[in-house]
């Protein structure tokens, strides 16, 4: 099935951009929430498991806060409830999923990786880049933007 924009199709912007990330942020909050966890811990859970070695909870904060520009109290409190859902543990110094963490993540892929194929399906591979150079580009722009903001 091959799915082409209409050619009245809305300009990218702010809210466009919004609309489209809030609108697969519930679709995955959905299955979360059948698991008994949230967007924000699924975030830092990959980042846990997607590193080579356990990280140091500030490294895996500053991880976090990259992806998520969100307050690095607020990622604390949830490598807490990681810690207290027993989906992370302590190595030393360090953090690193455990078996039950590992298990909710790849669930969890299981689960929205045939919604991502319908959501994503069909749309030309020139649409893609083109929207991720943009989206790149934004990316980009605002983090600097924040940056200035906060110095």
């Amino acid at each position: 099935m091959t799915t082409t924009a209409p050619t009245n199709a809305p300009v990218a912007d702010a809210r466009a951009l919004g609309l489209a990330h809030y609108a697969a942020r519930g679709v995955l909050e959905h299955v979360l929430a059948r698991h008994g966890s949230t967007f924000q811990q699924q975030v830092a859970l990959r980042a846990a498991l997607t590193t080579d070695a356990p990280q140091a909870p500030d490294d895996l904060v500053a991880q976090v806060q990259g992806s998520l520009t969100a307050n690095p109290a607020d990622i604390r409190a949830t490598l807490d409830e990681l810690l207290a859902k027993q989906l992370l543990d302590t190595d030393g110094a360090h953090l690193r999923p455990t078996d039950a963490g590992r298990e909710l993540v790849a669930t969890v892929g299981a689960e929205t990786t045939p919604i991502s194929a319908r959501i994503w399906g069909g749309i030309p591979a020139e649409d893609l880049a083109a929207a991720g150079r943009v989206l790149a580009l934004v990316t980009e722009r605002a983090n600097a933007e924040l940056a200035a903001l906060t110095a």
